[in-house]
């Protein structure tokens, strides 16, 4: 940074120095700078200053009397959030001296000081040091900020008892090394639990590291979970890092566990057993120390019954096991719920905040909500993409009870009872079935326009076999009854 560079202007400086005269000097300088400037001629002096006020830089002498400043620094680096939203320990300290040896830069150095001056002392350092150090403050503040904004994206709402509970569990569990398995529906909020484990542990300074086990094919979850060597398979041109060895020193967030290949769940029993693993390809053993912790919306112990699921691996993971409880069993949480996502949608579209009239929350909290707060966020980024001003209970969907589908649209909802036979004429039962099967399936898919979660409830399917069902019956969104006539 150049000397004719700006400050920001009105950053609080803060002197520790028994000297007067220096302490006068430096004041003069840093308010040439346009900065706020604090003194302090002992430690006891320094500390009530920072109980006191805001600060963004320390100017410390390593001899303060009978004290000494290192003393002082130590205090700063150990000390945790001051009450205002920042920490003291990323106050930069710079320490001067006008007998300093090179013990005690070694010293300040391990310390954690940004700095080492030595008296007698240059305007020109001293300008150029304080706005370097101030830069990095306000670097520290930009990632502080916005580690708090994805932080609040992904921070667990609600009121209720059953949240206060889980609230309990995850404090209790997270500052141990625990592996912790996570159940519960779709949609429910198993990563955000797996988060506020993470971000409340021992490793919250290292990588959270999520592994969608269902989204990855089975024949590279090897390859991705534990890296590969060069040329170890027909694609693999470079040598590539596992999730396991990325995680290391941090957090690894194995969701939808239950979807692994059994291959896959041998190698991943292994770390957990060793902390041991091999890229794919590769011969030497290598190690990771990262905290486990898994996620599923399956039955895992039906499924260790019938084999589909390592008993060893379910009992390595299921340590300390959290249940995500599904929205409907809290459901006086909707309206903080549904406030925090308009506010969180309006923003992410440029939009204004848009109130909600009473009315629709107790709409809202009324349904079952078969997809979990993913379908009621999904519901709340329409309303307020569609809606005027404020939303209103017009503005939601039938299902939910707004208006009902005039012209064609209520025709889609006409009792599928009604056929027309004779159009059936000379086709097999085979064929017939299928079309009435797939007519009923649009006539209930535009009923509730295509929430597929709330249409397979209806039908008394799994949303899984619904998939299947309009793939093979190439039933495509946005189709309504009689489309593929």
């Amino acid at each position: 940074m150049t000397d004719d560079a700006a400050p920001a202007p009105g950053e609080p400086i803060l002197i520790v120095d028994d000297e007067k005269n220096i302490r006068r000097t430096l004041r003069m300088v840093l308010e040439g700078e346009g900065h706020v400037v604090h003194e302090a001629g002992s430690i006891a002096e320094a500390d009530v200053v920072l109980a006191r006020e805001t600060v963004d830089l320390v100017l410390l002498d390593v001899k303060l009397g009978e004290d000494n400043g290192l003393d002082l620094l130590r205090a700063i680096k150990s000390r945790g959030d001051d009450g205002m939203g920042s920490r003291l320990s990323e106050i930069p300290v710079v320490m001067i001296s006008g007998h300093a040896t090179i013990d005690d830069a070694v010293a300040a150095t391990r310390l954690g000081a940004f700095d080492f001056m030595e008296k007698p002392l240059d305007r020109h350092r001293v300008v150029v040091t304080a706005r370097n150090a101030l830069e990095r403050r306000r670097m520290w503040r930009e990632v502080h900020d916005l580690r708090r904004a994805v932080d609040a994206r992904w921070e667990l709402l609600g009121n209720t008892p059953v949240m206060a509970d889980l609230r309990r569990q995850i404090a209790k569990v997270a500052p141990t090394r625990s592996r912790v398995l996570i159940t519960g529906e779709s949609g429910t909020g198993k990563e955000l639990i797996a988060r506020a484990i993470h971000r409340n542990s021992v490793v919250s300074a290292g990588a959270f590291v999520k592994v969608n086990c269902a989204a990855i094919p089975p024949e590279l979850i090897e390859s991705e979970l534990f890296g590969h060597e060069r040329g170890a398979f027909t694609g693999a041109i470079a040598k590539k890092r596992g999730l396991f060895e990325v995680a290391d020193g941090g957090t690894i967030f194995l969701d939808e566990i239950g979807d692994m290949a059994l291959p896959a769940q041998a190698k991943v029993l292994r770390v957990l057993q060793t902390g041991e693993f091999t890229r794919v390809g590769g011969e030497k053993s290598m190690r990771t120390d990262c905290r486990i912790v898994a996620a599923t919306n399956r039955d895992l112990e039906a499924m260790v019954k019938d084999g589909s699921f390592r008993e060893d691996l379910y009992f390595r993971l299921n340590v300390v096991p959290i249940h995500s409880p599904d929205l409907k069993d809290r459901a006086d949480d909707v309206p903080l719920l549904v406030e925090s996502f308009v506010r969180e949608c309006c923003e992410e579209n440029g939009l204004g905040y848009k109130p909600i009239d009473e009315p629709v929350f107790e709409r809202l909290k009324q349904y079952d909500w078969p997809g979990n707060v993913r379908e009621l966020r999904n519901v709340v980024e329409r309303l307020v993409i569609m809606s005027d001003e404020v939303i209103r209970e017009k503005d939601l969907p039938p299902y939910l009870g707004g208006p009902r589908p005039t012209a064609r649209s209520t025709a889609a909802s006409a009792s599928p009872t009604a056929i027309d036979l004779g159009r059936y004429a000379g086709k097999s039962l085979r064929e017939f079935r299928e079309e009435v099967e797939s007519e009923f399936i649009r006539i209930r898919l535009a009923e509730f326009e295509w929430n597929i979660s709330r249409t397979a409830q209806a039908l008394g399917i799994e949303r899984t076999n619904l998939h299947k069902k309009l793939r093979a019956l190439g039933i495509h969104r946005g189709e309504t009854p009689g489309d593929h006539d």
